[in-house]
Formats: C-alpha cells, structure tokens, sequence
C-alpha cells in the first residue's frame, strides 16, 4: 500500500494559480541552487524525520538517456559525481542510501542533472521529485510538525490524494524472472547459434554489453549488477560495412560494435550521424544495428535479475 499521506512541496503559492491549478506566478522553474533549494531539501529531511526515517531505498533508477527533457543541461556523471564511482556502482535498484545521500539525490534531481530515481522506506515513506520544482513526500504518518516547519521555510506543503509518479504495478514491461529457467534457455540457444549478445542494462539508460559464449557464460553471469535488466539479442556480425550499409535513410538506431581487442561499445545515432558513426566504429571486427522504437524491437530473450532469495523486485 502506499503512504497514507502524501504533500507535494513547492515555491509556488497556492494563490497564484488559475482555475485549473496552473501556476502563474513569477518564480522560476529551474532550480535556484541556493536558499531556495536548501529549503527543499531541510522539508524533505523534516518529513523524514517526522516519519522516523533515516535510510532510504533507491528504486527505478535511471540517467540521462538519448534524449534529455531537463530545463538544465545534463552534466558529466549525471549529478552523481562523489556519490558513487564513475561505473555507478551502487546506484541501483534496491540499494540502500542513508539519508545525508538521498537528500544529495534529490539536489541533483532537481537541478535536472541527469539522474532521477524514486526514495522508498517501504510502505512508510516515499520521496518522488517530479518537473518544474515539484516534490511529493509520503508518509505512513500526518507529520504536522514537518508540513509546519516546511512552511517556515518558505515553501508550501499540500495535501494530495497520491503522487503522480507513484510506481503502477500494473504497467510493468518486464515481469519474468532471470532464474535457472532463464539461463536454461540461454544455453539452449548457445547450443544452436554459437554466440549471442546480452545487454545489461544496470540502469535505465544505461548498458553494459556482453558477447556471450557457452565458454564465458558463467563468468559474464557472475559479473552482472544486481536487479538488472538482460535482453539476449543475436550474435554481432562480423561484415561490418555491410551494417553500416544497411543503417535506415531516415529515423535513429542503436548501432552495437566490437573492437579488436574485444571491447564493445554502443551508440545511439540519426540518420545525419552515418558518417561519424563510420569513423568512430572503424577497425571494429563485428556490429549490429538494433531498432529504436519498442514495436520493432525483438530480442531472443528478456528477464529481470531476482534478488538472492529468487523473488522479482526490480520494476522495469
């Protein structure tokens, strides 16, 4: 169930919107990174200790992808740069973030940064920072001393059935677990084509690639990062102008590569980037071009990685 009550927390007074809710007022959309943001983040703190919260979960997380829809431009590391390690280990569904870090998560949230996940205790407390300077805090608990000292602060708490980015279960696009079942089939498949190419996606927007072989498979299996997300496509050809040749006139691909000494890579290019991208991916020894859109999109194999005990958490 989710939090019983939910506030969203802006700088915007409620007395400056129309009829229609729509805010019209003077103040900035984009963040002050100053006073201003320092008080969101002494709100938030506030509910969260109204609520008994010192830990918070990270789920859904994700960076800044092929397209960005922040007001600021996105930054190297994606506003995460002296939270985690540049590979982002540790910024993953399901990892725990003590609060002092979770307030730092919403700053590079609401700068529009790049990175943007949701802040979950559970069923208890929840912190979901949305467009525009837009923040929903739940909690299991009223917090009226919280939504008291939010107001001191200069901003405006109020009251909201639900939040607009709570998580619907119903929506899921990927439900089956990468169990033993899972890598049977992989197996299976490796019987037949030799070699295949997995995508783990650690994040959403971002990959790591892997030319799986029944040789390597196990190593490759031990190395993926937790709650993952592997799609198995058909293995990378090695006729890579014939690839490049075949990439579409008009519209974006996702076009894979494998260097000499084995390092692959990928990127996401339009039809006006042909040339670069033949530059770029020169001397590789195999490639593929995968489509964009989700209806032309048709991997082998798709799964999520359980947790240890085999049940599904990860919310792709």
């Amino acid at each position: 169930m989710p939090p019983s009550f939910v506030h969203r927390i802006t700088k915007y007074d409620p007395a400056d919107r129309d009829e229609r809710g729509h805010y019209t007022g003077a103040e900035d959309t984009a963040s002050d990174h100053g006073p201003v943001e320092a008080a969101y983040l002494a709100a938030i703190a506030a509910f969260a200790e109204s609520s008994g919260i010192d830990r918070l979960e990270i789920r859904d997380p994700e960076v800044t992808g092929f397209v960005h829809f922040g007001l600021e431009p996105p930054v190297e590391g994606h506003g995460l740069h002296g939270l985690f390690p540049p590979d982002l280990t540790g910024y993953h569904d399901g990892a725990e973030a003590s609060l002092p870090v979770a307030l730092e998560l919403v700053r590079a949230m609401l700068r529009d940064h790049g990175a943007w996940c949701r802040l979950e205790a559970g069923d208890a407390f929840t912190v979901h920072v949305g467009y525009d300077q837009y923040v929903y805090v739940g909690s299991d608990r009223p917090c009226a001393d919280a939504v008291a000292r939010t107001r001191e602060l200069g901003l405006f708490p109020e009251a909201m059935p639900a939040s607009p980015y709570a998580t619907q279960l119903d929506e899921l696009e990927v439900t089956e677990a990468a169990d033993e079942n899972f890598w049977k089939r992989v197996r299976t498949t490796l019987d037949s084509r030799q070699a295949v190419l997995l995508e783990e996606a650690y994040v959403r927007n971002a990959a790591r690639w892997h030319r799986i072989t029944t040789e390597n498979l196990d190593t490759v299996r031990a190395g993926l990062g937790p709650r993952a997300l592997l799609t198995v496509w058909p293995d990378l050809t090695p006729d890579v102008s014939a690839v490049l040749a075949s990439l579409p006139e008009e519209g974006s691909v996702e076009f894979v590569w494998e260097a000499q000494d084995g390092k692959i890579s990928h990127a996401v290019v339009n039809d006006t980037e042909h040339q670069e991208l033949a530059a770029l991916a020169a001397g590789a020894q195999a490639a593929c071009a995968l489509p964009m859109y989700l209806d032309e999109r048709h991997p082998l194999h798709c799964a999520a990685l359980p947790d240890s005990d085999g049940v599904l958490r990860a919310r792709w």
